[in-house]
């Protein structure tokens, strides 16, 4: 493991942006290309824009490190035209071989398989990762965190995300990673609606947050709070039974869920209209068509834009992919031809935010990087793709912010935890540890 790698593993470093997948690792990787994906595609969501502006140097200087792990010949920083200000705080730090992409404002720029043949012309095969065409990825936070664990031997401990949607004063913090969603919205002056419901992320990928007393981790990007009523709201806590029931009884057979799908515009066989035909009528069809459900991105693209008559392909697809997963499927596919209209029909997201009745909530989220420090904090053992770690401290033990408190599980894809406070070691599970400042009783 390169010395660059280590230091990522010993911060804890995992992707900022996504699932979470151990940064060590894929450093550890070689690839041709180091592309920091920038694109921020989700509507209210306003974390790695920002800091690309404050932390410009942080974000080159985390790129030059990784394109050295991986013997990079190439850096590429995608953003959207619109960030004005963080390309002009990027462009004349950026050394001969790095240069910047200009992605155009349209969902799902930031889905990295697109990202990368935006950015680099090179396509991901289904199933495949981005190292299979000699591409690594890392969103602006992670590089950040990455410039940080190098020089300043500083471990993940804080996590920037913004909150918006009907919130008094949406805005964008740095919390101590652990610190209750909760305490986190009263950062933004508190909800402003009669029955609030929480989502975590962006309006078109985000998940439902059943509670708001849970954590935030290393991979909360944002919080969005919207009315009981809004569309939003209403497709997340639609039961799963309805889902098929809508699909069995008012698909049109129109195929703009598949016309539309990012991944098979680009090439893959994903193919939702075929896969919901196959789920409502006893699999008919050939088996790969139901297990390139495997591959789907979960854009909600099918859902939220293409389908006129409310029907979920994803929800079908995310429960074919539970089922593949448990039975230890996997899917097995060519790259096929690039749809020739594939630019084309991606969505603008001036279109997007109106489709999704959000434009009332979309404002400014201004930086606000106030030191903040909770009473206490749960810090969940799985923040990431893989094993959870392992505790490697005692209920009552003292600790310090910064400190190991559990480790990658021995053989096994992880990340490190690190104390986000300092205080006593109040709990510890299968599930999570939990902190306390000492003067908490």
């Amino acid at each position: 493991m390169n010395t660059i790698s280590t230091k990522a593993r010993e911060a804890g470093l995992v992707g900022a942006g996504g699932a979470g997948f151990p940064t060590h690792v894929k450093l550890s990787t070689p690839a041709e290309i180091f592309l920091v994906n920038g694109a921020e595609c989700e509507p209210l969501l306003k974390v790695d824009q920002q800091l690309a502006v404050k932390y410009a140097h942080l974000l080159v200087r985390g790129l030059a490190l990784a394109m050295q792990a991986v013997g990079a010949r190439e850096g590429i920083v995608a953003f959207k035209a619109k960030y004005q200000e963080a390309i002009a705080a990027v462009t004349p730090l950026l050394a001969p071989n790095m240069r910047i992409h200009i992605l155009q404002d349209v969902y799902p720029a930031g889905d990295e398989v697109i990202t990368i043949w935006m950015a680099t012309g090179r396509r991901v095969p289904p199933a495949g990762l981005p190292k299979d065409v000699g591409v690594a990825v890392n969103n602006v936070l992670t590089l950040i965190n990455l410039a940080r664990a190098v020089d300043e031997d500083a471990p993940v401990v804080d996590r920037t995300l913004t909150i918006s949607g009907a919130v008094a004063s949406p805005v964008t913090v740095t919390v101590p990673i652990g610190t209750s969603m909760r305490e986190v919205i009263a950062r933004a002056g508190g909800v402003t609606v009669a029955q609030p419901h929480f989502i975590n992320g962006g309006p078109m990928m985000g998940k439902l947050i059943e509670s708001i007393d849970q954590p935030v981790t290393k991979t909360t990007g944002g919080i969005i709070v919207l009315p009981e009523d809004h569309v939003l709201i209403r497709r997340h806590r639609q039961p799963m039974r309805d889902v098929m029931a809508i699909a069995r009884a008012v698909c049109e057979q129109c195929n703009l869920c598949t016309e539309l799908c990012p991944r098979h515009l680009v090439g893959h066989e994903l193919h939702p209209a075929l896969i919901v035909r196959s789920a409502n009528y006893r699999d008919i069809g050939k088996p790969s068509v139901l297990l390139s459900a495997l591959t789907c991105s979960e854009c909600a693209i099918c859902e939220q834009w293409a389908c006129p008559v409310g029907i979920s392909p994803m929800r079908i697809n995310i429960a074919l992919k539970n089922q593949f997963r448990e039975e230890g499927a996997r899917y097995v596919g060519e790259l096929r031809p690039l749809d020739p209209m594939a630019e084309h029909r991606l969505v603008p997201i001036s279109r997007l935010i109106a489709r999704l009745a959000v434009g009332a909530y979309n404002k400014k989220a201004p930086l606000d990087e106030t030191e903040y420090q909770p009473q206490r904090v749960v810090l969940p053992l799985r923040q990431h793709v893989g094993a959870p770690s392992v505790p490697v401290v005692e209920v009552g033990e003292r600790v310090r912010r910064g400190q190991p408190i559990a480790e990658i599980a021995p053989n096994a894809l992880g990340a490190r935890l690190h104390a986000s406070i300092s205080g006593r070691v109040e709990a510890v599970s299968s599930q999570s540890i939990t902190l306390v400042q000492e003067d908490t009783p």
